[in-house]
């Protein structure tokens, strides 16, 4: 097989990337293309996390190909997000750039079937454009409202606070202990179109065990891998049952939402 890095999510990977095929788990959003393009990988593939609103799932096809690098997606139905290994063993390809497509790899291939095409794939050397994930924090008042790209920003002092995400719903690598890294009062995911297995909302069974209410917005309503847009464009699709208590409902808009539980929050 071609030298391939797989990685849960795109925060593991490193330089041992460099000149590598990188099989990642994370969405295929423009955060993700830059990591892998920073770690001088030859080729990236990610999951589509359902394409989603304003095509954000697969935003890494456009980027990498501005740099000449070769970028692919797995269909979310065919494989969990946020599990590379099953990605590489089910996953089927739903979408290629120029790039990739010039290697030989179409819709419809296997993962690996992709991995070997783009063994011949040369490397680029262009230097990526800059893109940073962004952390803020939205409203003082408590519980604070913070909003965080990707779920690896988040903080120890956000403990028992809201914590809107641009993150898919899924777990890394399906370790239930991994589902979030503090104890916030309520965390916000976007559902990466649910796919096989629900892998895209399965961080929410493990939370409710830890007393955290957990949300998901539809992809097809929030950019996945932008926080702001969760918070102002997400519409709930998903909720566990502590999320529901707290009056969390299927359809409703996640920006009313969090209006109203923050305002019954911090009057407790």
């Amino acid at each position: 097989m071609t030298d391939t890095v797989l990685v849960d999510s795109i925060n593991y990977v490193d330089e041992s990337a460099r000149g590598k095929i990188v099989v990642s788990g994370s969405h295929g959003g423009t955060y993700a293309a830059y990591k892998a393009a920073a770690s001088s990988a030859r080729a990236v593939i990610l999951n589509d996390a359902g394409v989603g609103f304003q095509n954000a799932g697969v935003a890494c096809l456009e980027y990498c190909e501005r740099i000449g690098m070769a970028a692919v997606v797995l269909a979310h139905s065919s494989a969990r997000i946020g599990d590379s290994e099953d990605m590489f063993e089910r996953g089927i390809v739903s979408g290629v750039n120029k790039t990739a497509e010039e290697a030989g790899c179409r819709e419809g291939m296997t993962c690996e079937e992709a991995v070997n095409a783009l063994g011949v794939v040369a490397p680029s050397h262009a230097k990526p454009p800059a893109y940073e994930e962004t952390r803020f924090v939205l409203s003082d008042a408590s519980p604070r409202i913070i909003c965080i790209d990707s779920a690896s920003l988040v903080r120890s002092e956000d403990a028992g606070q809201i914590v809107v995400t641009g993150s898919h719903g899924g777990l890394i690598g399906g370790k239930r202990e991994k589902a979030f890294n503090v104890d916030a009062r309520i965390t916000v995911f976007n559902d990466a179109g649910v796919g096989v297995d629900d892998a895209g909302i399965g961080r929410l069974g493990p939370l409710e065990s830890r007393g955290i209410a957990a949300i998901t917005v539809s992809h097809s309503t929030a950019r996945i891998g932008d926080s702001r847009s969760t918070y102002n464009d997400g519409v709930i699709s998903y909720v566990n049952s502590i999320a529901r208590e707290l009056g969390a409902q299927p359809g409703g808009t996640l920006k009313s939402f969090i209006s109203d539980v923050q305002s019954v929050l911090k009057n407790r």
